[in-house]
């Protein structure tokens, strides 16, 4: 059988961003794209901003999905390309349906994720884990046997995600990081959308400092 690895494909982009002036000003991006498998079949967790670059890294491997932690630009703009070049279907909560339509219009992702829907690739087990906060519609992906937790934005090294939206909510983020992902081992590995990893254990002692700070 062949090993199952985690593989990341960084991509660069841009998000626009309200200072209060006339109008949002550009600012660029790093994001982490998950390519979970082995060397006949992967899934692919986000799909930001280089189409081209992701499915290089995935070669002639068959793409099982294409799941979709949230429904932002930067997380889901390379999607409908990257599925069409692939022949993969794309996976996304129906709760940021209003954000994908930001992006795409009236083409829709194939299939709605769900809380606990599971996906197996090489056989590894990964978990959808919902986890509102950042937005309506954020899931984690859980591996156990990988000792894995795919965060998206919902957990980084050093916090929780933004919640400065409307549509976002604070103490709802952390609800989902304490009732979803502070209950897995501690030896989890976390890989977030952006930046560096992390664990459970390295963030669960700084929750009340989270909360003393609102953020």
């Amino acid at each position: 059988m062949n090993e199952v690895r985690v593989e990341c494909v960084t991509t660069q982009g841009t998000i626009l961003v309200d200072r209060g002036g006339a109008e949002p000003e550009a600012f660029p991006i790093e994001n982490n794209v998950w390519i979970v498998g082995d060397d006949e079949q992967v899934v692919i967790i986000d799909a930001s901003h280089d189409a081209g670059a992701i499915a290089e890294a995935v070669g002639d491997r068959e793409t099982l999905g294409i799941l979709l932690t949230h429904g932002h630009n930067d997380h889901v703009n390379a999607a409908v390309e990257l599925a069409s070049r692939l022949d993969a279907l794309i996976h996304l909560h129906p709760d940021d349906l209003f954000l994908w339509s930001e992006t795409h219009g009236d083409r829709l992702p194939d299939i709605e994720l769900a809380h606990a829907a599971s996906f197996m690739v090489s056989g590894v087990e990964l978990t959808t884990l919902h986890t509102p906060g950042h937005t309506p519609g954020s899931v984690c992906f859980a591996a156990p046997s990988l000792e894995t937790v795919f965060s998206g934005d919902t957990l980084f090294q050093g916090g929780p995600g933004a919640t400065r939206w409307e549509y976002s909510s604070f103490p709802e983020i952390i609800d989902s990081i304490r009732t979803r992902l502070f209950p897995l081992p501690g030896e989890t590995s976390v890989r977030p959308g952006h930046g560096a990893g992390t664990t459970i254990a390295s963030e669960q002692p700084a929750l009340e400092n989270w909360l003393a700070r609102g953020w």
